[in-house]
């Protein structure tokens, strides 16, 4: 069991991620911005972070930047959840320091297996 913090400011976006992945066994604490994930990151200790670009109060990209600044958090996996796909989008993802981009809609499966594989890979 992992723990995962997922930022998302579609409540409905928001909920379903963090269901699959309470389903697949993990402990999920969700937020509605990036500046609640930041602040949250160094508190809790995730094994994860799955988050948005678009977002309020901060972006996607600039949480990411924040955290990877910060010698606590830099080492935290963090994967985009979005539906921007082209291809300067997932290069600005990467440049912020993100360790994958999964685009939306994606299955509840894809999902679980691609955490699965993450967690596995940095061994969470």
């Amino acid at each position: 069991m992992a723990r995962i913090l997922v930022a998302d400011d579609e409540p409905d976006i928001r909920e379903l991620v963090a269901f699959t992945l309470r389903f697949a066994g993990h402990e999920v604490v969700s937020f509605g911005n990036g500046a609640e994930v930041v602040e949250a990151a160094s508190r809790e200790r995730p094994d994860l972070i799955l988050m948005d670009v678009r977002m309020p109060r901060m972006t996607g990209y600039e949480a990411c930047e924040k955290m990877k600044a910060d010698p606590a958090t830099r080492d935290i996996p963090v994967v985009f959840l979005s539906a921007k796909g082209q291809d300067a989008e997932i290069q600005t993802g990467l440049e912020a320091g993100a360790t994958e981009y999964l685009l939306k809609p994606f299955a509840p499966n894809e999902l679980t297996e691609k955490v699965s594989e993450l967690l596995q890979r940095y061994g969470k």
